[in-house]
């Protein structure tokens, strides 16, 4: 059965809001606080290595969203209503 365009099974990444990858950062700053000793160098290198994604990912965000702030409410284009379906009768 092939997957329709769009469905989540076109191994395609997972978008997050900012609030949810702080929400992840904090998870996974928590998980790694409670690694035990023991724990696989390769499991606590990956944990790492998302974290500082994730930095890198929150540092950017407030940066591209800075310049839509500035604009003034008579720059934005008239928005579009949606398309309506015709009525069946």
């Amino acid at each position: 059965m092939r997957a329709f365009h769009g469905q989540m099974s076109d191994n395609q990444p997972i978008r997050r809001s900012l609030a949810e990858k702080q929400k992840q950062l904090r998870d996974l700053r928590e998980t790694l606080a409670n690694m035990k000793s023991h724990t696989a160098a390769s499991l606590r290198e990956s944990v790492q290595k998302r974290i500082r994604q994730l930095e890198a990912e929150l540092a950017a965000a407030p940066a591209m969203k800075a310049p839509a702030k500035g604009r003034d409410a008579g720059d934005r284009a008239p928005s579009r209503s949606p398309r309506r379906r015709p009525e069946r009768g």
